[in-house]
This record gives C-alpha cells, structure tokens and sequence, in this order.
C-alpha cells in the first residue's frame, strides 16, 4: 500500500526559513515559464519535459549545522563555477550540481 504524497505545507511543517528559500525559488524557476513539481517525502523535484533541479532539507537527516534548503541541478557537463559545494556525476554525461 502506498502512502500518500506530502503536501508543500505538511513538507516544510514548522520549517520556516527553508520554506521562505523555496517561495523564492519557485518564483525564480516560473520567471523562466511554468514547471511543474512533486513533493515526495524526502524531497521536491522540478520537471518541464524531465526532470531539472530537486530541493531537500538537509536538517531532517544530518545532524550539526546544515543548509536550511539544498538545491540540485543536473547539467550535461560539470559547471566550473567555484559556488557548487559538490559535484557528482550519476551517470555518463550527467552532472549533479549541490548548491
């Protein structure tokens, strides 16, 4: 049986700053026209024809200080800009950029 999916408020529950980043966020991604996302129960993801950047709250599973709100962008090629705290490469020609 599966659990039904959170709802953008039941996901930021009690977390103020990190939602205050997605708002923005948000805004910023439909200034570019409107995407579509999926709140799941670790994460939300951004689509247009796929897939394009996923956010998460890095507090809810990693202790210390922590980002309120990550974002991750998958890019054809790594990005050399030093403001990516990690890049991964998932798969061939498929870069994962952690801001």
């Amino acid at each position: 049986m599966m659990l039904p999916l959170p709802t953008l408020n039941e996901f930021f529950a009690d977390q103020a700053e990190p939602r205050r980043l997605f708002n923005a966020l948000l805004a910023r991604i439909n200034s570019f026209g409107p995407a579509e996302y999926k709140v799941t129960k670790s994460q939300i993801a951004f689509r247009r024809k796929k897939q394009f950047a996923w956010v998460w709250m890095p507090g809810k599973y990693l202790r210390g200080k922590t980002a309120p709100l990550v974002l991750s962008l998958s890019f054809p090629a790594r990005d050399p800009s030093a403001r990516w705290k990690e890049i991964v490469e998932v798969a061939p020609g498929r870069f994962m950029h952690h801001l």
